[in-house]
Order: C-alpha cells, then structure tokens, then sequence
C-alpha cells in the first residue's frame, strides 16, 4: 500500500489517457491498427511513468521522511523496495525495445522518442539533475508530449502536425503539477526540496498558473491553423468553467482565503483530465 501511494496512481492514469489519445488520432487519420506495437508501448509507459514516480525518492535527503511518522528502518527499506521496483521497469523497458524491435515496429523515430522519454526520467530522478526545481516541466513533457507522440509513432511510423494540439494539453498538465506543487510548499521548504513553487516563490508562480490555463483554451481556439477544426474539438471546451474556477479558486488563496487543497487539485486534476477524455473520445469516434 504504501509504495502504492508512492507510485502516484493517478499520474499511472493519466499515462494511459494520453497515450490513448495518440492512438486515435491515428485512428482519425486512417492508419491501421497495429496491436502488438499499441500493446507493447501501453506497456512500456506504464513502467516508465512507475519509474518516474518511484525513483526519484530514492534520493531523497536521508534528513527527508517519505511518510508520516516512519522510523529509520521503514524509510530505508521503502527506498530499497522503490529502488528494485525502478531497475526492474527499466529492465522491462529495455526487453520491451527489444521485442518491438524483433517485430519491426522500433522505427528510428520510435526510438528517438523512447530514448527521450528515458533522459526525462533520469534527469527528474537523478542527482544533480532532479534538485533544479524543473520536475514539473518534465513531469509535463513526459505525459502531454512523449507518450501520445509515442503512441502515434508506433501506429503510424511518422509524426503528423496533428500532434500540435499536445501543446495545450501541455499547458493544463503543467498547471495542475504547479497546484500539486501548493499542499507541500511548506514541507518543501523545511526540507529544502526544489520545486517549481519554491524556486520562484508563490508570488511569481500564482499568475505564471493563470496564464498557462488562459493559453491552452487560446491555443485550441487557434487550432485551424495546424488543421484541426473547431467542429471537431469543440467538446474540449466544456472543460473552460472547470479551468475559470482553478483559477478563481487558486486567486483566493493568494489573497488569505482558507485553502481547500482536495477540491483545488481535484479541479486541476478534472481540467486536464477531461480535456484529454474529450479530445481522445473526439478522435476515436469520427
């Protein structure tokens, strides 16, 4: 249970939820459906994103409790257990590789991407790398970026200028890492952990927030340009009064009101969430 909690199942959805989106678009645009490379690659982000979650406390200062009230001993064998649960994702990794290389779907585009997607996770989860207080711009790049060009890659052995719309996906993803960020800031403090909150400081990070939001609806207003027609994606904006709402509620907090940290990072959680449960379903269905 508890390397459970570590593993962050909800980031483990959303790998899948992206990951599915750049599945259909390919099946949008007319590719045929390869199982085995689809299958293969569900996988392979699976035990990366578990990787990306779990080896990073690994690291951790020995100063830094990875839970409530542990002694010594339990913190040392969770970072144990973390650590073998990391090496043998990554050892999955490289066999699955392998087996999509044995059945010619590990394209050199493919393996761009997947070489990729493991600098991402080493440099969020290795010292000196993961103390910048960049986790969340790799966090983002990783889930909005990586895994649905992956899952096209794989489909289509190509990229597609349809792929642009992973941009504002983008933007809502790195909102809600940067509201996840607000719960812990003062235990980030006391520990001296760098992250995107604490190495600009709340002041600068609050309106930072509200713009990413703002400019992913502007970028999917904007969408024509790369193709895609507002006819076509128009269910994403049903998620607009959830994204004003983030907004409103995170610029009360930073005037004094009394934080409500479960509805907030359910509500970021929900925007980013259904933007891409919309676009995905969108895609699959047309």
């Amino acid at each position: 249970m508890t390397l459970l909690r570590l593993s962050r199942p909800v980031h483990l959805l959303l790998a899948v939820l992206t990951y599915f989106l750049g599945a259909s678009i390919a099946d949008y645009l007319g590719k045929p459906f390869r199982g085995d490379s689809f299958w293969l690659g569900l996988a392979g982000i699976l035990f990366t994103q578990l990787a990306m979650s779990l080896l990073p406390e690994v690291f951790r200062l020995d100063a830094e409790p990875l839970l409530e009230n542990e002694t010594r001993k339990e913190r040392q064998t969770l970072r144990n257990n973390a650590l073998y649960i990391s090496i043998a994702s990554l050892a999955a990794n490289a066999f699955i590789a392998f087996l999509l290389y044995f059945n010619k779907s590990l394209t050199l585009l493919s393996f761009l991407y997947l070489f990729l997607s493991l600098l991402l996770l080493l440099a969020n989860s290795l010292p000196p790398f993961r103390n910048r207080g960049f986790g969340e711009l790799l966090l983002t790049a990783q889930l909005a970026y990586v895994y649905p060009s992956l899952a096209y890659i794989l489909q289509s052995g190509e990229t597609h200028r349809f792929m642009a719309i992973t941009t504002p996906l983008a933007c809502l993803a790195f909102s809600y890492f940067i509201v996840m960020d607000f719960p812990s800031f003062a235990s980030d403090r006391k520990y001296d952990r760098v992250t995107f909150l604490t190495h600009l400081g709340w002041e600068r990070v609050v309106p930072l927030h509200h713009v990413f939001v703002l400019l992913a609806y502007l970028l999917l207003a904007a969408s024509p340009i790369f193709g895609l027609s507002i006819t076509l994606i128009w269910p994403v904006f049903l998620t607009l009064p959830f994204a004003l709402f983030q907004i409103f509620q995170l610029r009360n907090i930073s005037l004094g009101a009394a934080p409500n940290w479960i509805l907030l990072g359910a509500t970021a959680l929900a925007v980013f969430g259904l933007a891409t449960y919309f676009l995905t379903l969108t895609f699959w269905l047309r």
